[in-house]
């Protein structure tokens, strides 16, 4: 009996050493996804084939200085074919797997962050926190505006730094596709200065409209194309 108590304990003590292991978070490591961070992706909870639960993503800079750490209610990200799960070991992220992206997205020179949280975007796309790099505070600081184009247009906005403008998509059903332009105004933030919509519901055609907004006055072009021409130039 005593044997018996003695061998619980020892099983009971071992269980509580190890239970972190056992039972803690996914681990995954993002490189090559930045000129001057790597970073660390600790998610709850995994599936065959994705995780997708609250997460927290640590960074590290060049000299593997830990410079913040963020939070995502929803962190989604995608395993690789045959990828293995295995609590308590980092698990290594090919770029295009990963939920974070860097770029300069306000072009003030610095690179700033978008990390994955859930699929609220258009037509249930994935939707985005965007974090620009604050030089006064030397950290990352959230943005609402930049945050609300990343979360409601169709996946990820695209940037042009020659023309400094984020551009969104969006789509409405199977036949209107929708382009908006906004112009990063240092300072202010952001102004909308394009919108293009086009229609390929009648069948044979497709109708685009095109509304620009030129020193404070918006104009409209509509113009009608053949779809076998349109599909060609474009």
């Amino acid at each position: 009996m005593k044997m018996n108590i003695l061998n619980y304990y020892r099983s009971l003590s071992a269980f509580i050493l190890l239970g972190p292991l056992c039972f803690g978070q996914y681990q995954f490591g993002v490189k090559d996804a930045s000129k001057n961070y790597d970073a660390i992706i600790h998610i709850d909870n995994c599936f065959t084939d994705q995780c997708m639960d609250k997460g927290t993503v640590e960074l590290f800079n060049n000299n593997n200085t830990k410079v913040q750490t963020f939070t995502s209610d929803n962190l989604v990200l995608h395993l690789g074919e045959g990828q293995r799960l295995e609590r308590g070991k980092v698990i290594p992220l090919a770029k295009d797997q990963s939920p974070l992206i860097f770029g300069d997205f306000n072009f003030d020179g610095t690179e700033d962050l978008a990390i994955r949280n859930g699929n609220m975007g258009n037509y249930s796309s994935a939707s985005y926190d965007v974090y620009v790099f604050n030089s006064t505070r030397m950290a990352f600081v959230k943005s609402k505006e930049l945050t609300d184009l990343g979360s409601n247009y169709f996946d990820f906005f695209e940037t042009d730094p020659v023309r400094k403008r984020i551009i969104t998509f969006g789509k409405d059903g199977c036949c209107r596709f929708f382009t908006t332009e906004f112009e990063v105004i240092p300072q202010k933030g952001l102004d909308r200065v394009l919108e293009k919509e086009e229609d390929s519901s009648e069948e044979g055609y497709v109708k685009v409209i095109i509304k620009e907004k030129k020193n404070n006055k918006w104009t409209t072009r509509t113009k009608v194309y053949p779809s076998d021409q349109y599909n060609r130039e474009k």
